[in-house]
């Protein structure tokens, strides 16, 4: 006997909503597995270096000791040649004869994408790279309407943030083909990936919004080669750049490259490492983007006003 309407209604209903469910289980149970009891990988099986751009400082340098304490060795990007060689000393500290540390001096914000091709190029030959951490990148010193952005720092974040990455990417990526397997890592931020706008830090969430389809895009195209791109979202994390306090949705560098690593090598192309990131993306998620922007952009320009402040102090 044909069913009536209200029962057809009532199937659909029913089926929609256990399909919903158990869409929503299967996605927490591979959280906790993959938050909680999944393995990292050994990152010496991709090759015996990494490379960290941006290593004197904040997630670069947590990064570049954590990954030396993996046994990798690790050649440093940056362009002070005095916090280059503190890290460097923190690694041979820490791991002696065991770790072996190259520096390279480069200044993002002054050499073009020849220069750093030809530069990284010279510095990896003979290197057997098996891992690449993109994460050098700047942003405004506080919140600051877009025309307030003079020439000189705008070129400097585009170049920084959007090319640096590019072209030191550019200048590995062939001897990862070459061997069919590397990992490459690339810091972006949740301005771009979480929250639908980020205001008053206009270039910075749009460079790390191309740095996202740049990840997801070369993670297709070299995802047969052995090649496994992420692009790691972070939200706060209390670093030099970020000026804000440890708290529990606002890690230090160091707790945040802890949770980062055990992700490195595996196949998710977007992801958020650090447990309390992830339940704050989730959160944020529930909201209205309209609450969101909202909130947002009071709470920058309360912190504009504090900061505009205490730099006129300093004048």
């Amino acid at each position: 006997m044909a069913m009536e309407w209200p029962e057809i209604f009532l199937v659909a209903t029913c089926s929609t909503g256990f399909i919903t469910l158990f869409k929503a289980f299967i996605y927490f149970v591979r959280w906790v597995w993959v938050m909680f009891i999944r393995p990292s990988k050994n990152l010496k099986t991709y090759g015996s270096w990494a490379i960290v751009t941006g290593s004197t400082d904040g997630i670069g340098k947590a990064i570049s000791l954590e990954l030396a304490s993996k046994g990798l060795n690790v050649l440093l990007v940056g362009r002070n040649p005095k916090k280059l060689e503190a890290t460097s000393k923190e690694i041979r500290d820490a791991h002696g004869e065991h770790v072996e540390v190259k520096l390279v001096v480069i200044d993002f914000e002054k050499v073009n994408g020849e220069e750093i091709v030809k530069k990284i190029g010279e510095e990896t030959e003979g290197l057997d790279v098996g891992v690449l951490v993109n994460n050098v990148g700047m942003a405004s010193p506080y919140p600051r309407y877009f025309h307030e952005d003079d020439l000189e720092f705008m070129e400097a974040i585009i170049k920084v943030n959007l090319e640096a990455i590019t072209w030191v990417t550019k200048a590995v990526i062939e001897g990862m083909i070459g061997k069919k397997k590397g990992v490459i890592v690339n810091i972006c931020s949740g301005s771009c990936t979480i929250v639908s706008s980020f205001p008053l830090f206009s270039l910075y969430a749009a460079t790390k919004a191309y740095l996202w389809m740049f990840s997801k895009c070369i993670g297709l195209e070299y995802k047969s080669k052995g090649i496994d791109v992420q692009c790691q979202v972070p939200m706060f994390v209390a670093t030099k750049m970020v000026k804000l306090k440890t708290s529990l949705f606002i890690p230090t560098a160091n707790d945040y490259s802890k949770s980062c690593i055990r992700w490195f090598g595996y196949k998710e192309s977007i992801y958020v490492p650090y447990i309390f990131h992830s339940l704050q993306c989730l959160l944020i998620r529930m909201v209205p983007d309209s609450l969101v922007t909202w909130y947002l952009m009071r709470q920058f320009l309360y912190r504009r006003k504090i900061e505009l402040a205490e730099y006129s102090k300093l004048q």
